[in-house]
């Protein structure tokens, strides 16, 4: 469960008001009555299912804590064929969460960093928003500076192995996006059985996606520092960095158009296990300022695969629920100068307790 944004708040909170409050509440006069009633109808449809396929939410709140890994790995590679794979330690956070209904609120703590340092100007937050029909997905992510060279290629004959797990503070990247896509199979397939344990999936099913996506990505390079860290660890070898490497910054923005599928299964009863994969045509359109101060020659426009995955386990008896899962996502950027990969995610273990009991299910009980 991700960090939720005040204004996603609102829109949950509105969202959950919709549902709950009778429509003869909510205008005086029939014909505003009529048109609330109908936007009432069109909320309740986005979490519409077929409860042979799909047990829904009995409890109005939830309590949870769950342990976050975040992991982020960077390749580059230059016009020569030289490649740098950067990423940093793996980051452990902890934390508590709380829900009512469709509004979910938490925070975690980075406890490598917790109560003394940023982490380097680390920041990261994400939002997603889990419905029968429609998923959302929001990310912010600066990855702060500390990096550490995981691997290198500079050139047949040289030693780069020297280079493993340096440490190198002369790299900072940002990424901002967002995800939009539509679950066709909604009423028999649910995606928050897995990702939000808000439902519980009762029978195997599975699901086409298909979805739309923009990001705003940034890599800024001290290249100087990148030649020096090389020349200190390769010597008494002579290195150069190719040019395609010497810039000082980067920035891409990308379109795309996604499409997917994913399966609920039901192995035992209580328990789902969720695989989910969707691949995105891109167009990216960069511009870079290389070491000269000048961006002559280093802009381009193509067209890449980018791909995303989700895996989860989930044990829920609807009072109790626990799991993991896990959330995958490459980003690709190709020209015969400059070249990127950048791979991110998270893995996610939880606990939790669903309480306050709904009215319905409460007669249904006596």
């Amino acid at each position: 469960m991700p960090n939720k944004s005040p204004l996603a708040t609102a829109g949950c909170l509105l969202a959950a008001f919709l549902m709950s409050v009778p429509a003869t509440s909510l205008a005086g006069g029939n014909g505003q009555e009529k048109k609330m009633s109908l936007i009432k109808r069109i909320v309740r449809g986005f979490s519409a299912i077929d409860t042979n396929y799909i047990e829904p939410q009995h409890y109005n709140f939830t309590a949870m804590v769950q342990t976050t890994f975040n992991y982020d790995i960077y390749r580059l590679k230059g016009n020569s064929g030289q490649t740098v794979t950067l990423s940093p330690d793996i980051a452990m956070k902890l934390g508590p969460y709380f829900g009512w209904k469709w509004f979910f609120l938490g925070y975690t703590f980075d406890l490598r960093h917790f109560g003394f340092s940023d982490g380097g100007r680390k920041r990261e937050v994400s939002f997603s928003i889990y419905s029968s029909q429609i998923g959302i997905d929001l990310f912010y992510r600066r990855t702060g500076s500390d990096y550490k060279i995981r691997d290198a290629y500079l050139g047949d004959g040289i030693d780069a192995s020297r280079l493993d797990n340096v440490p190198f503070d002369g790299i900072n990247v940002g990424i901002t996006g967002a995800n939009i896509y539509y679950v066709f199979n909604h009423e028999r397939f649910s995606y928050p059985a897995a990702f939000a344990q808000s439902t519980c999936q009762k029978v195997s099913c599975g699901s086409w996606l298909a979805g739309i996506g923009f990001t705003s990505n940034s890599i800024d390079l001290d290249h100087k520092k990148l030649q020096r860290v090389v020349a200190e660890n390769c010597h008494p070898q002579e290195v150069k960095i190719d040019s395609g490497l010497m810039f000082r910054n980067v920035e891409y923005s990308n379109v795309s158009l996604s499409c997917g599928y994913a399966y609920n299964w039901v192995f035992a009863r209580n328990f789902l296990f969720c695989a989910s994969a969707s691949l995105a045509l891109s167009y990216k359109h960069s511009r870079g300022y290389t070491a000269e101060n000048i961006d002559r020659g280093f802009n381009f426009k193509n067209v890449n695969i980018d791909c995303m995955g989700r895996f989860g386990l989930v044990y829920n008896n609807t009072r109790w629920y626990a799991g993991a899962s896990a959330i995958l996502n490459s980003y690709n950027y190709h020209k015969s100068r400059f070249a990127t990969n950048n791979t991110f995610g998270s893995l996610n273990a939880y606990i939790g307790y669903n309480f306050g009991l709904k009215e319905r299910y409460k007669k249904h009980k006596r």
